[in-house]
């Protein structure tokens, strides 16, 4: 089985069922990913494997620490023996760092799970803050506004968030870079 089909058979299997808005939002992703292909090169493929998969930590079924981007990297890792690239993209994705900070988990992340390629990192950061939780095409400002809103300023996600928006802002600028200079390539002369 391909990496791509395996990812989406498994998300599907832990999201779409208890978690159905989280599975249409990893749906999304994934979408997102796909659609940054001319950037991606030969990890097209990997990053949106990753995609799909960044929000199975979620699942009840495997929630240990309560935080998802490690127990979803764990659990990749420890029960599925997935691809060493796709379980560093599900633990690090979206500025995990800043978040395993808040929570007093950031040791156990930094140890357990090197960082990937920025490149993906940025990609999978862009692919994640531009995605609703329904799935639909959003902004990274209203992406971030949302989060906020659903989660309140003084909670812990709120506080990581807010403490994460310059990085995401950032990576979101250098995906549109990388993609225009793609395409510009990509045009007849």
């Amino acid at each position: 089985m391909g990496l791509t089909k395996w990812a989406y058979s498994l998300s599907e299997s832990m999201l779409s069922e208890p978690l159905p808005r989280r599975w249409a939002h990893s749906l999304g992703v994934a979408k997102r990913a796909r659609s940054l292909s001319p950037i991606l090169g030969p990890d097209a493929e990997l990053l949106e494997a990753a995609a799909v998969l960044h929000d199975v930590g979620y699942s009840s079924a495997i929630a240990t620490t309560g935080f998802h981007p490690l127990d979803g990297a764990r659990f990749l890792r420890d029960q599925e023996g997935a691809d060493e690239r796709v379980v560093r993209l599900v633990a690090h994705h979206s500025c995990a760092l800043l978040e395993a900070e808040e929570r007093g988990l950031r040791h156990e992340l930094e140890t357990e799970f090197e960082l990937e390629r920025p490149e993906l990192v940025d990609a999978l950061i862009v692919s994640d803050m531009t995605t609703t939780p329904d799935g639909g095409h959003t902004t990274p400002i209203a992406r971030l506004e949302e989060i906020v809103q659903r989660y309140g300023p003084d909670t812990i996600v709120g506080r990581f968030i807010q403490r994460a928006a310059p990085e995401i802002y950032a990576a979101n600028e250098r995906v549109e870079r990388r993609m225009v200079a793609a395409t510009a390539g990509a045009q007849p002369r």
